[in-house]
């Protein structure tokens, strides 16, 4: 199993355990993600371009893979997701640890 496929795993592990515990704090978390992310001024695709890179800033690998996959279902090309990338990296002064977003697989590429 390659590195993607395991934080996929994990995360899934994670929330059917969360959901099935009854959280009323992660229903309330996914309520707000789903209420964040979906079309208002800004189309989900950007909202999701966002999160690339603030978790590319952030350097929370979970959160790379999981927006980088909601960002290319949301039809985001992989030149966008990249500059989403590079943004970040730029943010935060090139650090990098930053590079460890650039493997994460898109379906766009």
């Amino acid at each position: 199993m390659d590195k993607l496929e395991e934080i996929a795993r994990t995360r899934k592990k994670s929330h059917a355990r969360l959901v099935a515990l009854k959280s009323k704090v992660y229903a309330a978390f996914l309520d707000l993600q789903k209420v964040a992310y979906e079309d208002g001024a800004l189309k989900k695709k950007y909202k999701e371009l966002t999160a690339v890179g603030i978790s590319v800033a952030i350097d929370c690998e979970s959160c790379m893979q999981w927006h980088i996959e909601q960002a290319a279902a949301a039809g985001a090309s992989f030149e966008e997701i990249l500059e989403a990338i590079e943004v970040a990296i730029e943010m935060g002064g090139g650090r990098p640890r930053c590079r460890r977003a650039l493997p994460w697989k898109c379906s766009t590429a």
